[in-house]
C-alpha cells in the first residue's frame, strides 16, 4: 500500500459514516454532542483518517431510531457492524498499528481513573449538599462522570481485544480470542438524550433494538483461559495463604438483593458503588457473587466487576484470579489477569519489583506472565527501565517459558530500547 493511502476498507466505512450522518439532524442528540465536544475527532473519521469507537457509531444508530425509527435502526446495525469490523482490522494492520493502540490504552486508562476520581469527589459533594440547587448540579455532573468512565472503560476493553487479535495474527499457534467491534478516535463523549440534553441514566438511552454495544464486555469461551494462562499454575485463595476461607460477615445474597433493587429503580450511580465495594471483598467470596448474580440475570454487572477488580493491587488481582480458577471460573480468570495488565510499563514494573521485594515471587511472576502474553514485545521492554539489573533476567525466563518466538521478541525489542540481552 503506498504511503499515506487508506485501506479500502477505511475509506469504505468513511462512506458509509458520511452517508448516515446525512440522514440525522447533525445539531442535535448524540450527533451534536460529538460536532460540539470533538470536531476535529469527527472531520478525521469522515475522512478515513480515524476510526471511531463503536459506541459512537452505536450513539449515531440511536439518533437514527429517533430520527427515523426503530425499524429502519435495527436494519442498519448489522451493515454497519460488520463495514466497522472491516475497517478496524484494516486500520490496525498498518505500520504502527500496535505502537497506537498501546498508547491509546494507556490514554483510555488515565481516562478511566480521572473519571472515577471526578465520581469520588462529586459523591463527596452530593453528601454535603443542601441547597436543591445545587444537588441538582451535582447530580447531573454524576451522571456525566459516570458515563465518562462508562466510556473509557468500554473501550479499554475494545483496544485490548483489538491488541490481542493483532498478537493472534502474528502468533498464528495462540488461541484466536474473538474480534470486539470497535476502536477509539474519539475523547470520552458523555450521554445525551434525543433533545440534546444530558441524560442522567445512560444506558436507558431511547431505542429497544438489541444493546450490543461495549457497555457489557463479551464473554470469551473457557477454553481461551485455560491455553492463556493454565490451571495448573493457580492453586486457590486458600493455598495461596495457607488459611480456611474469611468469614462472610455480609452474605453475597445481601448484595444481589440490594443490586436488583437499586436496578428496578434505576439507581445506577448507587448500583455502581456497590459493586465496586464487592471488588474489594475477600478473594474467596467473589466465586459465589459470580454465581448469585448470573442466577439473578445480573451478568453485566459481573463483568463491571471485573473492571473494578482489576484495578486491583498485584497481590490481591492474582489472589482473585486464583479463587476464579479454583473454583472453575479460567475464562474469568483470564479476563480479570488480562485487564488488570492493562497498565503502563513502569506501574507493571514496579509492581512486580514490590511483589519480589515482598517475598511473593509467584505472584510477581504470574503477573508477568499475563503481561507478557497480552502486550507487545516492546511494551514489556519498557518495563525494564525501571530496574534493569533485576527485571530484564526475569522478563527473558518468563517470556522463554511463554514460547521461544517470545523469548526472540522480546531480546529483539530490549536491544532496540538499548539494553544487551
Amino acid at each position: 500500500m503506498a504511503v499515506g493511502q487508506l485501506p479500502v476498507q477505511v475509506r469504505e466505512f468513511a462512506r458509509y459514516l458520511s452517508e448516515l450522518l446525512g440522514r440525522l439532524d447533525q445539531s442535535a442528540g448524540w450527533c451534536g454532542v460529538f460536532w460540539q465536544r470533538d470536531p476535529d475527532g469527527m472531520r478525521a473519521c469522515l475522512e478515513g483518517a480515524e476510526v471511531p469507537p463503536w459506541d459512537v457509531v452505536q450513539a449515531l444508530l440511536h439518533d437514527l431510531a429517533a430520527d427515523r425509527g426503530i425499524p429502519e435502526a435495527e436494519r442498519e446495525t448489522d451493515t454497519a457492524r460488520a463495514l466497522h469490523r472491516a475497517s478496524v482490522a484494516a486500520y490496525d494492520a498498518r505500520p504502527g498499528g500496535r505502537e497506537l493502540l498501546s498508547d491509546r490504552l494507556d490514554m483510555m486508562l488515565t481516562e478511566q481513573r480521572i473519571a472515577l476520581e471526578r465520581q469520588a469527589d462529586l459523591t463527596r459533594q452530593l453528601g454535603a449538599a443542601a441547597d436543591p440547587d445545587d444537588i441538582e448540579r451535582i447530580n447531573l455532573d454524576l451522571a456525566w462522570v459516570r458515563d465518562d468512565h462508562d466510556r473509557a472503560t468500554a473501550r479499554c476493553a475494545e483496544i485490548q481485544e483489538r491488541m490481542d487479535r493483532l498478537a493472534d495474527a502474528d502468533r498464528p499457534s495462540w488461541v484466536d480470542l474473538g474480534t470486539a467491534p470497535s476502536g477509539d478516535g474519539f475523547g470520552v463523549f458523555p450521554a445525551v438524550s434525543p433533545s440534546g440534553g444530558p441524560d442522567p441514566h445512560p444506558e436507558s438511552f431511547p431505542g429497544s433494538f438489541p444493546d450490543d454495544g461495549p457497555h457489557v464486555p463479551r464473554q470469551d469461551p473457557a477454553p481461551a483461559a485455560e491455553a492463556l494462562y493454565a490451571a495448573e499454575a493457580l492453586y486457590g485463595a486458600e493455598a495461596l495463604y495457607g488459611a480456611e476461607p474469611e468469614s462472610r460477615p455480609e452474605p453475597v445474597s445481601d448484595a444481589v438483593r440490594e443490586l436488583i433493587k437499586l436496578r428496578g429503580e434505576g439507581r445506577s450511580g448507587e448500583a455502581h458503588g456497590v459493586l465496586v465495594e464487592a471488588a474489594g471483598w475477600p478473594a474467596d467470596r467473589l466465586p459465589e457473587f459470580a454465581v448469585e448474580l448470573h442466577r439473578a440475570g445480573l451478568s453485566a454487572d459481573w463483568a463491571t466487576l471485573l473492571w473494578e477488580a482489576a484495578s486491583l493491587p498485584p497481590d490481591r488481582l492474582v489472589a482473585l484470579a486464583d479463587a476464579l480458577a479454583g473454583s472453575g471460573r479460567a475464562d474469568d480468570c483470564r479476563k480479570l489477569l488480562r485487564q488488570g495488565v492493562a497498565r503502563p510499563a513502569p506501574e507493571i514494573a514496579e509492581s512486580i519489583v514490590a511483589l519480589l521485594d515482598a517475598g511473593r515471587e509467584r505472584e510477581a511472576r504470574a503477573l508477568l506472565d499475563s503481561y507478557l502474553r497480552v502486550r507487545t514485545p516492546e511494551d514489556v521492554a519498557r518495563c525494564a527501565h525501571t530496574n534493569p539489573h533485576r527485571l530484564i533476567p526475569l522478563l527473558l525466563e518468563t517470556a522463554r517459558g511463554v514460547s521461544e518466538e517470545h523469548h526472540w521478541d522480546l531480546v529483539h525489542a530490549l536491544r532496540v530500547a538499548g539494553f544487551s540481552a
